[in-house]
């Protein structure tokens, strides 16, 4: 099995292209092979796995299968580097329509071909839609005990669930995340469970912040994650767009306007291709 591996900011994926020939594998054998593929020690590496597929409504589509073999409904960092593969192999121009779980999203290459631009639709507040169990039209104060502690969080969907905190920065650099991380992502309020964000904002136009990914533990960068925390940061008044995102793998630039579309702009880059020899 031939594959290509990917980053965006050091957030890492096996991309399989499928687009000539679908395999014709279920939902739990490919969440078995990503589980396989996705290990550090046996396997090849990842964060997850990217199924470059044909789209009936879009130029290609986009299905993103985590280390844990959950499936995710979007992937702001592996929507870049499928859309730069995909451009690479000549069929398309400029602008690409990738379909997704979560909808079709528009992407453009402004930099060149490392550098892609992401219209990722507007964000997401009503509490059905995220999910979060929790009452009214938006779910931005909400008050979760983990760990002993009260997190104040701010839930958003870019297409899947994110709960965003914001704190100081040595508490940011405190805040033991592999204990937080995943009792926020498992939290009973969370239906379909959550991707958690740590945040310290260092201007009206920055913030730092750490993942703990859903399905994936704590990666090096988050797309979708860099998008809920500025609309969380605009909403809140602790941000201006636009907004510089840094993460451990690197800095993401968001563009945000209240009633508008979220904007994301960040590099795809390609580490190494090879051919899967174990067991498919």
């Amino acid at each position: 099995m031939d594959f290509v591996k990917m980053h965006g900011l050091g957030n890492d994926f096996v991309l399989l292209d499928c687009l000539a020939e679908p395999p014709a594998r279920t939902d739990a054998e490919w969440a078995a092979l990503a589980v396989k593929l996705c290990d550090r020690h046996f396997g090849i590496g990842a964060d997850g796995i990217l199924l470059a597929l044909p789209s009936e409504c879009a130029d290609v589509r986009m299905r993103i299968f985590n280390n844990d073999g959950s499936e995710a409904e979007m992937c702001g960092n592996g929507v870049r580097c499928l859309a730069r593969y995909v451009r690479d192999r000549g069929q398309y121009g400029e602008r690409l329509r990738v379909e997704t779980l979560a909808g079709v999203l528009e992407l453009t290459f402004p930099g060149g071909p490392d550098e892609v631009r992401v219209d990722m639709g507007p964000p997401r507040f009503a509490p059905r839609e995220i999910p979060v169990r929790a009452d009214g039209e938006r779910a931005l104060d909400l008050a979760l005990r983990v760990d002993g502690r009260t997190l104040q969080v701010a839930a958003v969907s870019m297409g899947n669930p994110h709960a965003v905190t914001f704190m100081s920065a040595a508490e940011l650099e405190a805040l033991p995340l592999h204990e937080v991380g995943p009792l926020v992502e498992h939290h009973e309020l969370f239906p379909e469970r959550t991707n958690f964000h740590a945040v310290a904002v260092t201007s009206p136009h920055s913030a730092t912040v750490r993942v703990w990914e859903r399905g994936a533990g704590p990666t090096l960068a988050c797309g979708t994650g860099a998008c809920a925390v500025t609309v969380a940061g605009v909403l809140s008044g602790r941000l201006e767009s636009p907004v510089d995102v840094t993460l451990p793998g690197g800095t993401l630039r968001i563009e945000w306007e209240p009633g508008g579309s979220v904007f994301m702009t960040g590099p795809a880059a390609y580490a190494f291709r090879g051919t899967w020899l174990g067991e498919s």
